[in-house]
């Protein structure tokens, strides 16, 4: 995990929106971590396509979710991913 973190910056889920509201993050190399704690079911899009939506919490402050959209490959791939990993 050292040699994947090195040069990179942590930004906590919970602070993410207060972040991107105050730095620049296209600029900084940085990575979050975050507990599926809500799947909706697959929806199709108006062009027909599936996809996903996942509430991501980092369980610091249950209230601060981001919702993360799964498409094409992505959606394809992780689906089936169980609710409750990381």
């Amino acid at each position: 995990m050292d040699r994947k973190m090195a040069n990179r910056k942590l930004i906590r889920l919970s602070h993410l929106k207060n972040k991107l509201a105050t730095e620049n993050l296209e600029e900084i190399d940085w990575v979050t971590f975050g507990v599926i704690v809500k799947k909706v079911t697959p929806q199709s899009a108006n062009n027909g396509r599936t996809f996903s939506i996942w509430r991501l919490n980092d369980l610091r402050d249950l209230n601060e979710c981001v919702s993360l959209f799964l498409f094409g490959e992505v959606h394809k791939e992780h689906w089936k991913t169980e609710q409750g990993t990381v």
